[in-house]
C-alpha cells in the first residue's frame, strides 16, 4: 500500500520557500466553512410534488450562532485582497495581461456548472417539473456566481483599491444602512453594499499586502468588530443571523448590511492573529499537504458543493421523504439527522471533483510560477503556486 507519508513529504518539497503557508490555510477555512454552513441550514423541503427551499434557522432561531462560525466570506475577500495585491506587484507584465491571467484561472470552472445546469433545468421542465422546484433547484447551483462577480469586479480594480483606506467602504456601508432603515430609502439602495461591503475586507487584505498589521491592530479589529456587532444586533434591530433566512424581513447577506460588515471585521482581526500559530503548525508536511490539496481543487469544490447536496436531495426521494433531508427543519431530530448526511454529501462533491477539476487545473500564463509534486500512487499531480 502506497506510503501517504510520502506525498505529504513531495507536497512540503515542491512548495517555494517563501510562500506564506497560512494565506492559503485561511482561504481553506473560508471555502470549508461556506460549504459546512450551506450543508447544514439548506434544507429542501419535499411538499406534494414540489421542493421549496427552507432553513432550520427559520424555525429554530436558537441555532443563529452557527452562522458566525460558517459565514466565513469576510475571510475569502480578505485574503484575496492580500494575494491580488501581492500578485499585481510581481507581475511585470501589465494589468490587462495579469487581470487576464488571474480571471481565465476564475472563471475556467464556471462554464461547466452553466452548461450542466442549464441542460438539467431544460430538461427538468420538459419531464413536467414543476417551475417552483426547478427555480429552486437553479436557485440553489447558480448562487455561488454572484461572489465570484463581486470578486472580479474588486479584482480588477486592485490597482485603485490598493490606494483605498478600508474606512471609506465602511463609512458608505454605514451611510446607506441608515437612510433605508433610519430614513425610509428604497431597499434597493441596499445593493450598494454588495460592492462597498465586501470592499472593507479586501481593502484590510490589500493593506495586508504593503505591511502585516500589528497586533494592537489585530485585536482592535476583533474586539471592535465584536462589540459594534453584538450592539447592533441588541439596539439597532438587526438579525443575529448572518446568512439569510427565508421569510425574514431583513437579511444580513443580502445586500451585506453594517452588522455583516463589522462581524466580517471581527471575523478578519481572528484570522489575522492566528497566522502565527497557523505557520507552526503549517511546518508539519501531513498539516500542510491537507492545505495544499484543498486550495489546488477549492473553486470545484465552491461551485459544486450545492449541486452535490442537490443530488442527493433528488435520489433519496426514491426511498420517501427521509429526515433532515426532505422534512420541514423544525427540531433538534432534523439537526441530528442533517449531520449525519454530512459524508453522503462529501463523497458525492467527491465524485463532482474527479468529473469536474480539470476544468479548475491549467498552468497560469506569465507571472505564476507552479511547481509539480507528483504523486507516487497515481498518475496525477497536485500543482503548488507560489504567492505570486
Amino acid at each position: 500500500m502506497p506510503d501517504p507519508r510520502a506525498l505529504f513529504r513531495r507536497i512540503d518539497a515542491a512548495t517555494p520557500p517563501g510562500r506564506d503557508r497560512a494565506v492559503d490555510a485561511l482561504r481553506a477555512f473560508a471555502i470549508a466553512g461556506v460549504v459546512l454552513g450551506h450543508w447544514l441550514v439548506t434544507a429542501l423541503v419535499a411538499d406534494g410534488g414540489t421542493l421549496r427551499g427552507d432553513s432550520p434557522l427559520r424555525h429554530l432561531p436558537q441555532l443563529a450562532p452557527v452562522s458566525w462560525v460558517f459565514q466565513t466570506l469576510a475571510v475569502f475577500f480578505l485574503v484575496g485582497g492580500h494575494a491580488a495585491a501581492r500578485s499585481r506587484a510581481a507581475y511585470a507584465d501589465g494589468h490587462l495581461a495579469w487581470l487576464r491571467a488571474r480571471l481565465v484561472r476564475l472563471f475556467r470552472p464556471v462554464a461547466a456548472v452553466l452548461v450542466l445546469w442549464s441542460v438539467v433545468g431544460a430538461g427538468a421542465l420538459a419531464a413536467g417539473t414543476g417551475r417552483e422546484t426547478v427555480r429552486t433547484l437553479l436557485g440553489l447551483a447558480l448562487s455561488p456566481l454572484w461572489f465570484l462577480l463581486v470578486f472580479a469586479a474588486l479584482t480588477a480594480a486592485t490597482p485603485l483599491v490598493a490606494r483605498l483606506h478600508p474606512l471609506w467602504p465602511l463609512a458608505v456601508v454605514l451611510h446607506v444602512d441608515l437612510f433605508r432603515f433610519g430614513f425610509g430609502a428604497p431597499a434597493s439602495l441596499g445593493w450598494v453594499n454588495l460592492a462597498a461591503g465586501w470592499l472593507v475586507p479586501y481593502c484590510l487584505g490589500t493593506a495586508w499586502a504593503r505591511r502585516e498589521p500589528g497586533t494592537g491592530v489585530r485585536w482592535t479589529l476583533l474586539l471592535g468588530g465584536a462589540a459594534a456587532t453584538a450592539a447592533l444586533v441588541a439596539w439597532g434591530g438587526y438579525p443575529p443571523s448572518m446568512v439569510g433566512v427565508p421569510g425574514a424581513p431583513v437579511s444580513n447577506l443580502n445586500p451585506p448590511t453594517l452588522a455583516a460588515v463589522t462581524f466580517g471585521l471581527a471575523q478578519c482581526g481572528a484570522a489575522l492573529l492566528l497566522l502565527g500559530p497557523l505557520r507552526r503548525a503549517l511546518r508539519r508536511p501531513a498539516a500542510w499537504a491537507a492545505v495544499a490539496l484543498l486550495n489546488l481543487c477549492a473553486m470545484t469544490v465552491f461551485l459544486w458543493h450545492q449541486t452535490a447536496l442537490m443530488a442527493v436531495t433528488a435520489t433519496g426521494l426514491w426511498l420517501g421523504r427521509l429526515p433532515g433531508m426532505h422534512t420541514v427543519p423544525d427540531g433538534a431530530g432534523w439537526v441530528l439527522a442533517r449531520i449525519a448526511w454530512l459524508p453522503v454529501f462529501t463523497l458525492v462533491l467527491l465524485v463532482c471533483l474527479a468529473a469536474f477539476h480539470p476544468y479548475e487545473r491549467g498552468r497560469p500564463k506569465g507571472g505564476g510560477r507552479v511547481v509539480r509534486a507528483h504523486c507516487p500512487d497515481r498518475d496525477a499531480a497536485a500543482e503548488v503556486h507560489s504567492s505570486v
